[in-house]
């Protein structure tokens, strides 16, 4: 495989040694944030969801924060595909021009803009995301406390230096400042009728609360998993939630380097991912010794592109939200580039494809 690299715990590995990989071995499935660097896992996902995945029948958890949120809300519409494709259009067509006499948008604006996209994206299909017959979607996203309970021109950029410091220390120090909220939809037993809100993964790795997710909170959930800090606003009160300040999933919990419990008879956590890494929140971007493995994904099967790949995209590297500043005045040329980075990325696919035809474990890294 030249453009896809397969990284496996040592519990996914044994697996796959012993029983291959088939399509009913998976039982959860994680998005992580990263804003545009995901763009490139669009054709994995029309793949994995559109073909494979409809081979098998047995329920799957859909684990996503930000971009990830999207799309795995994207993968339980009705028509996967088609929602996959129109996710990756409207995300590159994004345009946040400031009015004339303003040099760029507000927070207030930008969450506007994203507000309206994700209505028009959704309206009219919550019923389908919710009430998939085999996925259960779990959105995360990071609850404000004390100085971060409600957004606040000044007592917000304290809050975050404060939560900065703490996870420095001690990963699970920050759950002082933010603590992980998980909007869940709730299990369908084969009678139709509902129950429980347990979670594919455990909790005593970071203060967590789990909610219902419903058709009443769906949108501000989303909305909330994907408004990163001081470039969007806050969502405030989200219905049956606890009151206060909600902002990106990704800041708790940025690749979801969570400590997953998948079944026995599924116990596969595939990780399409545009890295090997992942990272556990946003804060320890810079904390490498944070960026390696833990027994937390002996089960998972991360997918993820070749670096030497990447370099042959456009401006050697994966699309990133550095882009809106490089072609802030050339929107065309930043969506000629993302396109070719997507249209590229069928590599993943066809490569991925080949591999499940014939899976072998000479060709896994370790993660």
């Amino acid at each position: 495989m030249k453009a896809l690299h397969l990284y496996a715990g040592p519990k996914a590995r044994a697996h796959i040694a012993q029983h291959g990989l088939l399509p009913e071995h998976v039982g959860v499935i994680p998005g992580a944030a990263g804003g545009p660097k995901g763009l490139i896992l669009g054709p994995l996902d029309r793949f994995i969801f559109g073909e494979w995945l409809p081979q098998s029948t047995q329920p799957i958890d859909l684990v996503g924060a930000s971009i990830g949120a999207w799309r795995m809300a994207t993968a339980c519409l009705n028509q996967a595909v088609a929602g996959f494709e129109r996710l990756e259009h409207d995300y590159i067509q994004q345009r946040y021009e400031p009015p004339p006499g303003q040099k760029r948008l507000s927070p207030q604006q930008v969450s506007e803009a994203f507000r309206q996209s994700l209505q028009a994206f959704y309206e009219g299909r919550m019923t389908e995301v919710l009430n998939h017959p085999r996925y259960r979607l779990h959105v995360m996203t990071s609850h404000g406390r004390h100085l971060l309970h409600r957004e606040h021109a000044w007592l917000t950029p304290m809050g975050y230096a404060g939560a900065y410091v703490c996870n420095a220390v001690q990963r699970k120090a920050m759950g002082w400042w933010l603590e992980r909220v998980v909007f869940s939809s709730p299990h369908k037993s084969a009678q139709g009728t509902r129950h429980g809100l347990d979670l594919p993964f455990g909790t005593n790795d970071f203060a967590t609360q789990q909610v219902a997710l419903t058709e009443v909170n769906f949108m501000p959930a989303l909305q909330a998993s994907c408004s990163i800090p001081f470039v969007l606003q806050a969502v405030h009160d989200i219905p049956g939630a606890p009151r206060g300040a909600y902002w990106d999933g990704g800041i708790t919990d940025y690749h979801l380097h969570l400590n997953y419990t998948p079944s026995s008879t599924s116990p596969i956590v595939l990780y399409p991912h545009f890295q090997q890494a992942v990272v556990p929140g946003w804060l320890d971007k810079a904390l490498k010794w944070r960026h390696r493995s833990s027994a937390f994904l002996d089960h998972a099967v991360v997918l993820a592109p070749n670096p030497e790949w990447v370099r042959t995209l456009p401006n050697g590297k994966l699309p990133d939200r550095s882009d809106f500043v490089t072609y802030a005045h050339d929107f065309d040329t930043r969506v000629k580039v993302w396109q070719q980075a997507a249209s590229a990325s069928q590599q993943l696919a066809d490569e991925l494809a080949d591999w499940l035809d014939r899976p072998h474990t000479q060709t896994l890294h370790r993660l």
